[in-house]
């Protein structure tokens, strides 16, 4: 499955829509992305699994890479 994470750069930020930040990554749960990006340091907003036609959207952008970590 692939989700798409929302996120601030460092733990100490308050979450302001204007700076989040977003990445795909490619794992079996949402625990299971948690568990690969915990040495990251990430302040970590949301984490949504993308399918379907939304998932379709996102692969239309030339930015869309899914992260294997």
């Amino acid at each position: 499955m692939i989700f798409k994470v929302y996120y601030q750069e460092t733990i100490n930020e308050i979450p302001v829509r204007e700076k989040t930040k977003s990445f795909f990554i490619q794992a079996e749960s949402v625990r299971d992305v948690y568990s690969k990006i915990a040495d990251r340091g990430y302040n970590v907003e949301y984490i949504q699994e993308v399918k379907g036609a939304y998932l379709e959207y996102e692969q239309k952008n030339e930015d869309f890479k899914v992260l294997e970590i």
